[in-house]
């Protein structure tokens, strides 16, 4: 088979959970697989650490797909074009949006329908796009995969014909997220929070993620605790970061603030596997990849009690109310003051990390890309 993948997300120094989906999904692919051949076609120049198999053809297509003009010229002219002289079999679209014009069967995947449940989280144009053309993708594509079951049930919520069509494939985290011995912990804690101890939020700032009611917990937590820990923010400046930025300057705690800006996986790693416990008090997410980081880093998780979360924690992390300050800061408490709990949810979320599976993922994604190509 000759198998063509978007690749306008693979992009080093600025990936996040699409990307590191489809990256991992086609390390997978290609390596189980060598007898087939995957075009990956990208939109700008491209990292050779993409291209991890002899059986990876990279394609670059321009124009950059970086504006909704040239994102719908690139989807539906140029990158239809170009591959032509491929003849693909099958044509993997990872992002939530596909090729309206192509006659390559498509896999869609759908990460989640974050534009409809906070629709003030993003531009007035992307809004306008999402609601006008998803459901056009959503009828376009040949299959259809999403990452949760509360993301398969939202779309089929909002979008009925598309009921009985949706397979669940969830991510996992990535195999360098592991336990880490004191020594390396000491050294992360004195390289970011001076040897401190830190709880760790990872995701880009954006209103999305809820930093604001995360100060407002961890003052609380300050005001509850005359202790030393710290709070380590990791991720890029996305959306609106602004009002976020404006509020540390007249934050009272700011000199226990930790903006480490986004960090490669590496780091990533080691800075997630030293911390005291990982918030992820996103108020939407499809699937939430940090808190799996983090329970296969030994890490305890006190994550939101909204939309995928629930599914993806089950019983071994802590929940609060995303909206509420008050009862994310003593779930906090709760686990700065007693050890033994803190061990519980270690080694409850270590067990419950086993069932998000990279290998299964992939096997499951390719089972799909056969199925397709048997009917077309």
């Amino acid at each position: 088979m000759v198998i063509a993948v978007n690749g306008i997300f693979l992009q080093d120094k600025s990936m996040e959970g699409y990307g590191h989906y489809t990256a991992a999904i086609l390390q997978r692919l290609a390596a189980s697989h060598p007898a087939h051949q995957f075009i990956v076609v990208f939109d700008r120049p491209y990292s050779n650490h993409f291209i991890s198999s002899t059986n990876i053809i990279p394609l670059l297509v321009k124009p950059a797909a970086r504006h909704i003009p040239a994102f719908l010229y690139w989807y539906n002219v140029s990158t239809v074009l170009a591959l032509r002289k491929f003849k693909p079999d099958v044509w993997i679209q990872p992002y939530g949006f596909c090729s309206l014009t192509t006659t390559i069967p498509q896999i869609l995947v759908v990460h989640d329908l974050a534009f409809h449940a906070l629709p003030a989280a993003i531009s007035w144009h992307h809004r306008w796009f999402y609601k006008i053309f998803t459901p056009r993708f959503l009828q376009k594509a040949s299959s259809i995969i999403t990452v949760s079951l509360f993301s398969k049930n939202s779309i089929e919520t909002r979008y009925p014909f598309t009921k009985n069509q949706i397979k669940v494939i969830p991510g996992a985290a990535r195999s360098l997220f592991q336990p880490i011995d004191w020594e390396q912990k000491s050294a992360i804690k004195n390289e970011f929070t001076n040897g401190n101890e830190y709880f760790i939020c990872v995701g880009a700032i954006h209103p999305r993620k809820n930093m604001m009611n995360l100060l407002k917990a961890f003052s609380l937590f300050k005001k509850w605790n005359k202790s030393n820990m710290k709070l380590v923010f990791t991720g890029r400046m996305a959306w609106q970061f602004s009002d976020f930025l404006a509020k540390l300057k007249t934050y009272k705690y700011r000199e226990d603030i930790v903006l480490t800006g986004y960090l490669e996986e590496v780091k990533l790693q080691q800075i997630t596997s030293a911390a005291y416990a990982s918030l992820y008090m996103s108020i939407y997410e499809g699937f939430g990849l940090p808190i799996v980081e983090a329970m296969q880093s030994g890490v305890p998780v006190i994550t939101s009690n909204l939309s995928s979360m629930p599914e993806v924690g089950g019983e071994a992390v802590l929940y609060a109310d995303p909206q509420n300050p008050k009862t994310i800061a003593e779930q906090m408490q709760m686990l700065y003051k007693d050890e033994k709990l803190r061990q519980i949810q270690i080694e409850k979320g270590l067990e419950r990390a086993k069932n998000y599976n990279w290998d299964h993922s992939a096997e499951a994604f390719f089972n799909e890309i056969e199925a397709i190509v048997s009917v077309s």
